[in-house]
């Protein structure tokens, strides 16, 4: 998510049959999101990071006429000649953008102009679809794939930006009334799993999609280490909190404390202290602090002070996936979109590390940069990941938000240092 999405490579084989009703699978999912929201919520947008829901609606369709349609479909016509300008995100390549910031200035094209467009859109690229034969696969085949992987992430910014644009509201109104709230439960004591060092692999490799900052596979050189079986839990960060964390500068980097002090941080985003006590806004509306929860929406500088007052450290990205290999962990395992819980969930009672994926994005100590070898994509595709290596950290794992399908060991997002909105939390981790 630097933001937005994030560059591609497939070194996939994807069956051309399932593609299609994939595809409309993740169109709709897209649509439904936006259900329980009015009129309205589609167009606000609460600061210059955050997207209003009718862009994201309007420019994960974009992505598939500008990269499919256009160059593949004889004879398409744009169904506006202005809509590539305002939801072009950042591809220079293709042409000049709206401004980001003034996204939500768009009172127009209503979103049923864009509902229309993006009807007009699937409706054209399953003509294409019907009409490939084995060599027009191949060639399609990579994009869709990439079209498809970059929607399921704007359906996870969709939610964070919606929670951000609901908490602007002094009203703080609830996305959604029904959502099931999970706890108040009771935290495990935290483990440190030991972990062997020496050299070993990274990187994607094999079938199966993947974007092109996961790549080449290469070797790096680890320490022996140990890892928390558990996240970070709400209760563990009120303990620092309550111990002055946010005042005390010896606990943080110079732009940390820096950034503290300039925006008058005193607790993570969403949290908020009233005549009840602790309460954090969710997308379920207001509620009590669970202190077994895994704490969410901290910036990398946070996440890093916490671990220096614990006196641990963040994992590298290369710990992390490699931690996550060793335990034979899962990506289907953990708590994501698909469960409609739309919140962290208390770790379970199992032995072993929990919540590697699901739950929340886990803030690492790798800046993001490129692999060994790594070559951005030709053309402008090769615009969605490469360009942003600089100024920005690792995350690692999913959240609650993920499609549970979209996430691998190898996955690398990443977020500015500074950015909360991102429903990011930490793993703590220690030298052997």
């Amino acid at each position: 998510m630097a933001s937005v999405a994030r560059s591609h490579v497939s070194t996939a084989q994807t069956v051309p049959d399932t593609l299609p009703s994939r595809h409309k699978a993740v169109r709709r999912l897209t649509e439904a999101l936006c259900k329980p929201l009015a009129a309205e919520d589609m167009v606000i947008q609460s600061m210059p990071d955050v997207s209003p829901p009718k862009w994201h609606l309007a420019h994960t369709t974009w992505f598939f006429e500008t990269f499919i349609l256009v160059p593949k479909l004889p004879g398409y016509r744009l169904f506006h000649p202005r809509y590539g300008y305002l939801f072009n995100s950042y591809y220079n390549q293709i042409g000049p953008f709206h401004a980001r910031a003034r996204r939500g200035l768009l009172a127009r094209p209503t979103t049923g102009d864009v509902l229309a467009y993006r009807a007009h859109v699937d409706r054209h690229l399953l003509v294409l679809l019907d009409t490939l034969d084995a060599a027009g696969w191949a060639g399609i085949a990579p994009l869709l794939e990439l079209g498809l992987n970059h929607e399921q992430q704007h359906q996870e910014l969709l939610l964070m930006d919606v929670k951000h644009n609901f908490h602007a509201n002094p009203l703080r109104p609830a996305y959604r009334e029904d959502l099931r709230q999970i706890g108040p439960g009771t935290a495990n004591p935290v483990n440190f799993q030991s972990c062997g060092g020496g050299m070993i692999e990274v990187g994607h490799a094999g079938p199966g999609f993947a974007f092109d900052n996961e790549t080449p596979r290469h070797h790096v050189f680890l320490q022996p280490y140990r890892l928390a079986d558990r996240l970070v839990t709400c209760g563990d960060y009120l303990d620092f909190v309550a111990a002055g964390g946010y005042q005390t500068p010896a606990l943080w980097l110079s732009d940390g404390w820096a950034t503290v002090q300039a925006r008058g941080w005193t607790a993570p985003l969403y949290w908020e202290l009233n005549d009840d006590g602790w309460q954090v806004f969710t997308l379920g509306g207001l509620r009590p602090l669970d202190p077994a929860t895994p704490v969410s929406h901290l910036s990398f500088y946070e996440a890093d002070a916490y671990a220096r007052f614990a006196g641990r450290r963040l994992p590298t990205e290369f710990e992390w996936e490699a931690a996550s290999v060793a335990a034979d962990s899962h990506p289907a395992d953990g708590n994501y979109l698909d469960l409609d819980q739309l919140e962290p969930g208390p770790a379970g009672a199992q032995s072993g590390f929990k919540q590697l994926f699901g739950d929340v994005w886990e803030w690492t100590a790798s800046a993001y940069l490129p692999y060994p070898r790594y070559r951005p994509a030709a053309g402008a595709v090769g615009e969605y990941n490469g360009k942003f290596m600089s100024g920005q950290m690792v995350l690692r794992g999913g959240c609650c938000l993920t499609p549970a399908d979209h996430l691998r060991a190898t996955y690398r997002n990443f977020y500015p240092p500074d950015a909360r909105w991102v429903c990011a939390g930490l793993r703590l981790a220690d030298d052997l």
